[in-house]
């Protein structure tokens, strides 16, 4: 290896299932009547559909009570009114305010501030995006942007980045994807590539969808009617180690793998996303907690 040839970058590939299933087609995945497929597809739709609203809901009523419980607040619309304002002033969504509110050290009581002698630090560089001048605090700017790139680099034709939140990836920028796809991966906990990237903390290839065992059926069938038959995930690891996220590029046929080019600067991706990931909950999520805090203290009944 030459000095300016770069190490050689982890990557798992996950192994096909036994030779008995090695000449599985799209065709024979989807076998059976047409009436019982678009039955269970529509009924898979609808559940996970369901799933995400109850989630989502479930995360933003419990942020509802802890605001109604800490800060004396009249009542949970009261609170959802606090939350959603600072969601808007803050350019970050409902549901990750509520995330934040609920896994974050609360203030000390009647602290006119709820993270005294926080060190501010200046966004990362995002050059290796080649997307020219990005908002950095402006969180679905900067996803695009590596989604694009991620995409671009592993020529995938459809792609998505979902950020880690309460032990699951939520599904949080797309493209490419049916809405079927989408509600079905809203969240995801386990028996991915996204997840195994997630966990192992390095690259993952699936390179054909139809023959892995990594997928159930179920979940199978979900991505091979999005016409996606292979797919490469990206963990987003910060400076900490710590996983924050994972984007995907999906194709629409069979890849035999990924050079080593492409794998370095996929990986250069994950150095520039990961570490901004880092400091956007550090540094734009505090400040809406902030907010936040100070919105409840002037709410407050007894106010």
């Amino acid at each position: 290896m030459s000095e300016n040839q770069p190490p050689a970058v982890r990557q798992a590939v996950v192994p096909a299932v036994g030779a008995g299933t090695a000449g599985l087609s799209v065709d024979a995945v989807w076998s059976g009547e047409e009436a019982l497929r678009v039955e269970a597809r529509s009924l898979r739709e609808r559940v996970a559909g369901l799933e995400k609203q109850v989630r989502a809901r479930t995360r933003v009523a419990f942020a509802q009570g802890v605001l109604v419980g800490r800060y004396g607040l009249a009542d949970a619309q009261t609170a959802f009114t606090v939350m959603r304002d600072a969601s808007q002033r803050s350019n970050i969504k409902l549901h990750q305010i509520a995330a934040a509110l609920t896994t974050t050290g609360e203030p000390e009581p009647g602290a006119p501030v709820w993270f005294p002698g926080r060190t501010r630090t200046p966004p990362p560089s995002l050059a290796a995006l080649h997307a020219g001048k990005l908002d950095a605090k402006n969180q679905a700017e900067v996803l695009d942007a590596a989604l694009d790139r991620v995409r671009e680099i592993a020529g995938g034709d459809a792609g998505n980045a979902q950020l880690a939140e309460a032990g699951v990836l939520r599904m949080e920028r797309h493209q490419g994807h049916p809405q079927a796809f989408t509600d079905y991966f809203a969240f995801v906990e386990d028996g991915t590539s996204c997840s195994r990237a997630a966990a192992a903390a390095q690259q993952v290839t699936v390179r054909d969808v139809a023959t892995t065992g990594i997928f159930d059926d179920e979940t199978r069938q979900v991505i091979l009617a999005s016409g996606s038959r292979a797919c490469h995930s990206v963990p987003l690891s910060g400076t900490d180690g710590v996983v924050r996220g994972v984007i995907s590029s999906h194709h629409a046929r069979p890849v035999e793998g990924f050079s080593q080019t492409q794998l370095s600067a996929l990986e250069r991706i994950q150095q520039t996303v990961g570490p901004w990931l880092e400091w956007h909950s550090r540094t734009v999520v505090l400040d809406a907690l902030e907010d936040l805090h100070r919105s409840a203290m002037d709410a407050r009944t007894d106010a």
